[in-house]
């Protein structure tokens, strides 16, 4: 089991973290006058690299745990690391969810086949119409935040947060559509993260399969919570460290994992005190305006942070917080989104709203419905995605 875990993560660190690493010891070289003479390699990262490795490891530790018998077929192994729908970008399988569905023998069904191609279309709408219509507007303020008031950083904050959950949950609906057509099931990956009342809930609803991995395969073998208070405390933070890493090498990702890992710290240290405030202040008929603002609070801390996760550099992410700080709130059409903006700036909150209203439609559309569904998501894909199509943001890491 070392061994295999040693060389997954091996491969992992050369072709993602060496010129990080070598960065970082160029930098520290430089403080005390000296030149660091290691080279930089320029290789292509294997596409998929961060997610089929994670599988291939579990798969070993399950093994290893006793929790999944050793596959002796090569092909199916190999089928399971590579299995092309949730290559790219997850999610992220156990060999007990999906290696017995390759020894299964498969039959075309016209219910898998609609259900399949609801989650294509889908998942295609969240990325085609609402995903890259919002990052339209938020790369022109990302990309120019001088010229940027405090109104138009913090739509661009807040558009960010919804292109990121559509572009990425967009994914894993393709993906899950793909295996569905083809008779096979991937695990949920997104549970409307956004409805959260907490930001220890967020991250059970938000990447599924990757926040589970880190708790199972790191976590839990720390001690989790059966340990002191303060390992317990270093546990949390040691996973979202390494959860920031694992996203892309890069400080600011590293900082959008510390941050949240302050965020569940900070909950877990304030709970009692919080929850005898509210006890005090929030009648029990209130509960429903509680919840309600919860989840607005939520939304606006996790926001916070994609701003580190968006931003190239912490230059850019402090002139975008700075921005907000300015309290300058002039509705400048122009100003917010260019002179060409003001329809993007309306299409972009009317497919908001859309995807709220999507979040009560059952989670697979039932099939006398299915035509209605995809003809008209069809169309919005096409007039509403039109020109504005981008690559996968999680292809970029």
């Amino acid at each position: 089991m070392i061994s295999s875990i040693v060389a997954n993560m091996g491969v992992l660190a050369v072709f993602k973290y060496y010129n990080f690493l070598n960065d970082n010891i160029t930098g520290i070289a430089h403080m005390f006058g000296f030149t660091n003479h290691i080279p930089y390699l320029k290789m292509i990262l294997p596409i998929g690299l961060s997610f089929h490795t994670f599988q291939a490891m579990s798969y070993t530790i399950e093994v290893y745990r006793g929790h999944q018998k050793a596959e002796r077929h090569f092909g199916i192994y190999s089928l399971y690391v590579m299995f092309y729908p949730q290559l790219v970008a997850g999610p992220i399988e156990r060999p007990q969810n999906l290696l017995h569905q390759f020894r299964e023998k498969k039959y075309f069904s016209y219910e898998n086949a609609v259900l399949g191609l609801n989650l294509i279309a889908y998942g295609l709408f969240k990325k085609m119409v609402i995903a890259d219509r919002l990052g339209v507007y938020v790369d022109q303020v990302y990309s120019d935040i001088g010229n940027a008031n405090t109104m138009s950083a913090i739509i661009a904050v807040i558009f960010y947060s919804f292109q990121i959950y559509c572009d990425f949950s967009g994914y894993s609906d393709i993906a899950r559509g793909c295996a569905k057509f083809m008779g096979y099931d991937l695990m949920y990956n997104f549970n409307r993260p956004y409805l959260s009342k907490s930001v220890s809930e967020f991250w059970t609803r938000w990447h599924i399969s990757l926040s589970t991995w880190f708790k199972d395969y790191v976590y839990i073998p720390l001690g989790g919570n059966r340990v002191s208070t303060s390992l317990w405390y270093r546990n949390l933070l040691i996973v979202f460290l390494l959860s920031g890493l694992w996203h892309g090498a890069k400080w600011t990702f590293i900082f959008w994992g510390a941050l949240h890992g302050f965020y569940l710290l900070f909950g877990i240290i304030t709970k009692k005190l919080r929850a005898k405030i509210k006890s005090v202040l929030i009648p029990a008929k209130w509960t429903g305006i509680s919840i309600f603002v919860n989840r607005i609070i939520v939304f606006a801390l996790v926001s916070i942070a994609w701003i580190f996760f968006r931003a190239p550099d912490f230059i850019t992410a402090l002139k975008v917080l700075q921005k907000i700080r300015e309290c300058n709130f002039t509705f400048n059409l122009p100003q917010l989104c260019g002179e060409k903006g003001p329809l993007n700036l309306m299409l972009s909150v009317a497919v908001i709203i859309t995807l709220f209203l999507s979040y009560y439609l059952p989670r697979d559309m039932k099939l006398k419905y299915s035509a209605a569904f995809l003809t008209i998501t069809t169309f919005l894909i096409i007039i509403l995605g039109k020109d504005v199509s981008n690559e996968f943001i999680y292809f970029q890491f």
